[in-house]
């Protein structure tokens, strides 16, 4: 694709420097250069007896002419002359040799035709480089209006349910799709309708799009893979014009499986744009809806649609009839993760010492995609240190690169930071340890990140949670200021350094009173505002949901609780302040502790703070 892009563009470049080269000689031809030199110039040289040489050639229809001629000092000079009369008049007054002649006529090839004819080659040309494959064999110029939907026959060696791990119930579902492209007579028979539309939702790296390829290699018929942005351009009726280049394809094909990815890009909410009803997006949904349920039907036609944004799409497409069942692909639990990380390690060597049910306990929250991107950190590290085999030192570090970032080893801290960042995540790693509700240390670091932080102190989660209490969330706030509070009972001082935690207890404080209802001043109301709203255009005016009273009452309770946590928190810390004495001395000295490390701390003998 590069390739023939760059040749396109030589071509271009030549053509355009023919052009130019073929004006500026016909325009020489048609217009000669006097080169600064006229009747005046010509009058003085004559009279002075400058002119050596002189050649007169007229027109045939006016007297009107070219004039030639050289002077002493060899130079030549050729201008047009209004009548030749009074040059020939001039010379023979000053007995200066002259002679006639007929001006040559421009050809008229050179003046007429030819500039014509380059623009007419120039233009055939250009057609014929916009219309050769430049990515695929739907990019021509005369099928701008067809689908770019890949097809793919039989994928079944490549994608299958045994390739997607962890997503147990939503197989589940799926085979009720594939059981009915195999077999549709046993539906049709008991007046079934298998549903027209699947809309899978759930957050990025879930495994959407593989269900759909797994659904699509079980039931081995022609799968039409397509990007929600590819129907939009930005030529109105377009996108509405591959939509029913798409359908009608799928419809030779049937039966058979339409996928398209990010089905938010091309069906968000009508009304919401600033282009109205004459909005290139709105006329491409108009004509899906249309396709999907319309007058026609689509016997043998299953869409399958992957978002991560189901909330701005338009009611029309989520209604039954067009996506009638709606998976939600969340995030694995323990035993999911498990299996997906046994997938993701099929062609990698381990190493004795890898657990990979610890590996799963320790990875809560992370999703397929974090799962096989850890895993490849990781045979990267073991590679880069040329090893054969995958270790746990190995995993250890790529958990800490994809949750932290990179550790900055290099960067140099002055002694005084390094105490600074060593209280501070000391002060996190003792509400970590002692509050109930939070995960045990994993690693405590006063190694500086890539992502601009001076240190880390990472929790071992032991559970998923699926709610959460109110005591957990305050739990979550006192361990966010507890580098705060550290700073504040040490260095009887307090550093920029808990911005980010700082924002964090904040944002948890403020969904308790707004959101959850966790207040009692406040009562069981949702005060929080739909951020979505403006982001999609459908209230640009937008405006609180409540009085500046209740706001001001909001800022209050929010401000309650912060303070109540951090006095939490030091009280915690004041009690622990051996451990935080000893915790600091040990980051100074190792930079890095593991869990077991710190909680061990916890039964050493109490130690002097350092001076």
């Amino acid at each position: 694709m590069t390739t023939n892009r760059n040749k396109g563009l030589i071509i271009y470049f030549i053509v355009i420097v023919v052009l130019f080269l073929v004006l500026y000689i016909t325009s020489r031809l048609e217009q000669p250069d006097a080169a600064n030199y006229g009747f005046t110039a010509f009058k003085s040289d004559i009279e002075a007896g400058n002119v050596t040489k002189l050649a007169i050639s007229p027109n045939e229809e006016v007297p009107t002419g070219l004039i030639e001629l050289s002077v002493k000092d060899g130079r030549s000079f050729t201008f047009y002359c209004s009548d030749v009369r009074e040059i020939e008049a001039l010379a023979r007054n000053n007995g200066i040799p002259y002679y006639m002649d007929t001006i040559d006529k421009p050809s008229i090839f050179l003046t007429t035709i030819l500039p014509y004819l380059v623009i007419a080659v120039m233009f055939v040309l250009m057609l014929f480089i916009l219309s050769r494959p430049a990515g695929g064999s739907n990019s021509r110029l005369m099928d701008f209006g067809k689908s770019r939907a890949q097809m793919i026959k039989d994928i079944s060696d490549r994608f299958n349910f045994n390739s997607v791990a962890g997503l147990i119930e939503e197989k589940e579902e799926l085979a009720e799709v594939v059981d009915f492209l195999k077999e549709p007579r046993k539906y049709a028979l008991l007046g079934a309708r298998i549903p027209k539309g699947i809309l899978l939702e759930g957050p990025p790296g879930t495994g959407k799009t593989l269900l759909a390829k797994a659904v699509a290699g079980e039931a081995k018929v022609p799968f039409f893979s397509i990007s929600g942005s590819d129907f939009v351009e930005m030529f109105v009726g377009v996108g509405a014009s591959r939509v029913r280049d798409l359908f009608t394809r799928a419809k030779q094909n049937s039966p058979c499986i339409i996928f398209i990815d990010e089905i938010d890009a091309v069906a968000r909410r009508r009304g919401t744009g600033m282009g109205g009803g004459h909005d290139e997006r709105e006329q491409t949904l108009n004509q899906m809806l249309v396709e999907m349920d319309g007058f026609e039907s689509n016997k043998g036609i299953i869409v399958l649609a992957a978002t991560n944004r189901v909330d701005i799409l338009d009611p029309a497409i989520l209604r039954p009839g067009r996506f009638d069942r709606k998976i939600i692909v969340s995030r694995p639990d323990v035993r999911g993760r498990e299996d997906i990380l046994r997938v993701h390690v099929k062609n990698k060597p381990l190493g004795d010492d890898v657990n990979l049910p610890e590996v799963a306990r320790t990875t809560a929250g992370f999703t397929g995609a974090d799962l096989e991107n850890l895993m490849n950190e990781a045979a990267i590290s073991a590679a880069t240190h040329n090893r054969a085999f995958i270790t746990d030192e190995d995993i250890k570090k790529s958990l800490i690169r994809v949750g932290i970032g990179s550790e900055k080893k290099s960067r140099i801290i002055s002694p005084h930071d390094k105490k600074i960042t060593a209280y501070h995540e000391a002060g996190h790693a003792i509400l970590f340890h002692l509050l109930p509700d939070e995960g045990p240390v994993y690693t405590v670091s006063v190694i500086p990140t890539g992502q601009g932080a001076a240190g880390y102190t990472m929790p071992l989660p032991d559970k998923d949670n699926m709610h959460y209490t109110k005591g957990k969330l305050r739990q979550d706030i006192i361990v966010n200021l507890g580098g705060r509070a550290a700073e504040s009972i040490i260095f009887d001082d307090i550093t920029t350094g808990a911005s980010q935690d700082i924002k964090n207890a904040t944002a948890l404080a403020r969904d308790m009173v707004t959101r959850f209802g966790f207040s009692d001043s406040l009562g069981l109301v949702c005060y929080a505002n739909d951020d979505d709203e403006v982001f999609i255009g459908r209230d640009l005016a937008h405006t609180k949901r409540y009085s500046e009273d209740t706001a001001g009452r909001i800022d209050t309770e929010v401000r309650s609780i912060i303070d109540e946590c951090y006095s939490e928190a030091k009280r915690i810390i004041n009690e622990n302040i051996d451990v935080l004495h000893k915790c600091a001395a040990l980051l100074i000295d190792k930079e890095r502790i593991t869990g077991s490390e710190f909680e061990a701390l916890f039964n050493t003998p109490e130690v002097e703070p350092e001076a």
